[in-house]
């Protein structure tokens, strides 16, 4: 195994998939492209590796796994079962020694780059193999100890019954899950969203499609409020802005994130003025360009920092189905369910 397992982001490129997961290795390219990212570092698929090896705990799933495989097979409540299991396992495992000093001092270093003792951060899955939404993110992640344990519940989060269930349908082998860790400082956020290069209900490649809301992007996937919505034309620049009724945002606060209500007077406010919309979709065109294919892109504006200093990226992937199709109900309702997943 390699020796070296954490990596900052700028020493990553989109070409490191297969080391860091998909995930990091673009956000090592958007440092790359000159796009503002948070401070963070990677966790690479080798780091997982070795704990799997370190701890065993690789080989008590390896062995829980060859027994039960054809249990498992279209048997929810055996996938249920192993995922209990499988998690069980990781998680009593503690991080070998020398795993915790390396992460540790990485976290150190992040802390004295962004001048915050204990800098809360971000803790996020990045697969080699797309899962979207079926492996775990903790926000909110203050001090070595906690950082340690959300690691670990990343790692953990690849034996989910979703992802177990997904790597039964394709075939794929059940008790390894090439997963990184991608280790962002959190972002203020005034408000926060996704935004596509292409219009997702028809495959439109002549459109921007942005959804956003106060506070964290969470909400606007947790599907409790409805967020502002705007739909640019690349070449014209016009804006179409529906503007919903945001009652509750996603706020973090001493430990962990909360759920709150929006203040009255900004429910029907839009959380994004003019310039705002077009300095996004200004750099979503940039990196569609240079991926030469539609995005699927996660942003947030910094409440602490003027504009546009404060608006921070951290995400690209390539959109899903963005083909243009019309008539396909099952395509459509497979679309709306995946494509805004962070």
């Amino acid at each position: 195994m390699a020796e070296k397992w954490i990596y900052w982001f700028d020493e990553l490129r989109s070409g490191h998939n297969d080391m860091v997961g998909k995930k990091c290795a673009n956000l090592g390219e958007m440092v790359h492209l000159g796009m503002r990212v948070p401070p963070g570092f990677s966790i690479s698929i080798d780091g997982y590796e070795q704990f799997m090896e370190a701890t065993g705990a690789g080989v008590e799933i390896r062995e829980y796994v060859q027994k039960n495989q054809n249990e498992l097979i279209n048997k929810v409540e055996k996938q249920i079962e192993a995922s209990r299991f499988i998690r069980g396992v990781i998680e009593s495992k503690p991080m070998p020694a020398n795993m915790t000093h390396e992460l540790w001092e990485h976290y150190g270093r992040l802390c004295e780059k962004t001048s915050c003792e204990d800098v809360p951060v971000a803790t996020r899955s990045s697969g080699a193999i797309s899962m979207p939404g079926q492996m775990e993110t903790y926000l909110n992640v203050r001090g070595k100890k906690d950082l340690v344990d959300k690691v670990i519940r990343v790692w953990s989060s690849a034996f989910t019954t979703r992802a177990i269930a997904f790597r039964l349908e394709k075939g794929m082998a059940l008790d390894k899950a090439p997963i990184g860790v991608a280790i962002l400082k959190m972002i203020n956020a005034r408000c926060a969203g996704v935004t596509l290069t292409v219009l997702p209900t028809t495959g439109d490649l002549s459109k921007i499609v942005m959804e956003a809301n106060w506070g964290l992007g969470e909400s606007v996937v947790s599907g409790e409020i409805t967020p502002d919505s705007f739909v640019v034309d690349k070449q014209s620049g016009e804006i179409a802005s529906t503007i919903g009724t945001k009652t509750k945002m996603v706020v973090y606060k001493d430990a962990g994130t909360h759920m709150v209500r929006v203040p009255a007077d900004l429910q029907r406010t839009a959380c994004l003025v003019k310039e705002e919309i077009e300095e996004i979709v200004r750099i979503a065109k940039m990196v569609e360009a240079h991926f030469d294919s539609p995005q699927d892109m996660e942003w947030v504006l910094d409440t602490d920092q003027p504009f546009p200093d404060n608006l921070y990226w951290v995400q690209t992937r390539p959109a899903k189905y963005s083909r243009q199709q019309e008539s396909n109900a099952d395509y459509l309702a497979e679309l709306m369910t995946r494509v805004f997943k962070m």
